[in-house]
């Protein structure tokens, strides 16, 4: 089966994580079809330089421009409606996805048709792959990744391999802040979408000081607040778990950096 890989970037991104990102796309044991890269706004001459290089080796390769810093959401937006075949393919900007990746989820989607997204856990890094610090498991089946889903987010964003159709039915990527996917994820279990994690790691995952700052703060906690009102309203939690999660999420992000990274690491990874 033929699949595009939708991928994003904007102004902040570094060149040489983009170029790893990239090379790990086009070098895959299962190399994708089609490679739909959004530029979310004006970026950097470096990100240009990158950009430019792989379009011209890699002709499969399709550049569509934002005018504007749009966020994550709308830029996946987009670019899901560029993507050309039903199979796509998640990616991130600065993330490193393993060889073997594609033709894994690929197999699973053939043989499993009932599936409409399968994604893997993650080896997070902070500089180097080689050195993994910590790895983010998931559940694996339909229904235990139901009910983790209603406490945290069920499935690892830059693995995932989905059906477009079944993400359309689900009305796509929206707007929501810090919690693009989470959102997504929530509202494709409520239109009846097959969701199953593989696992294995598939993908490295950069893990930088910057990722846990951004996670804490009045901004963050007034987003989670919002996104956990609505899977309240959309009626995937009942008022004491969104109680429940408030008091946690809220507690963590008013901690320190610091202390918020240890508690990233030694409760929430193995």
């Amino acid at each position: 089966m033929r699949f595009s890989v939708l991928i994003s970037v904007y102004a902040k991104e570094l060149p040489e994580n983009l170029r790893q990102s990239l090379e790990s796309i086009f070098l895959q044991k299962l190399p994708p079809d089609e490679v739909v890269l959004v530029e979310d706004g004006p970026l950097t001459d470096g990100l240009h330089e990158v950009i430019r290089a792989f379009r011209d080796q890699y002709p499969s390769m399709q550049v569509y421009r934002l005018v504007g810093n749009r966020g994550l959401g709308e830029a996946l937006s987009r670019g899901l409606n560029y993507c050309t075949y039903d199979i796509v393919a998640r990616m991130d900007s600065d993330d490193i996805s393993r060889p073997d990746r594609f033709s894994k989820e690929m197999e699973w989607l053939v043989t499993h048709p009932s599936t409409d997204i399968v994604g893997s856990w993650v080896d997070e890094f902070a500089s180097d792959p080689s050195e993994i610090i910590s790895t983010r498991r998931l559940p694996e089946t339909h229904r235990e990744i139901i009910e983790f889903s209603r406490y945290r987010n069920p499935m690892n964003h830059p693995t995932v391999m989905f059906r477009k159709e079944a993400v359309l039915r689900a009305g796509g990527y929206r707007h929501c802040p810090l919690f693009e996917d989470y959102d997504l994820w929530v509202r494709m279990l409520k239109t009846g979408s097959r969701f199953h994690n593989l696992q294995e790691s598939l993908l490295y995952f950069r893990m930088t000081p910057q990722m846990f700052s951004r996670r804490g703060g009045r901004h963050y906690i007034r987003q989670e607040i919002h996104f956990q009102q609505r899977m309240y309203h959309m009626g995937h939690i009942g008022f004491f778990r969104f109680l429940g999660n408030c008091i946690v999420r809220v507690g963590m992000r008013l901690l320190p950096n610091r202390w918020r990274k240890y508690g990233y690491l030694i409760f929430l990874r193995k």
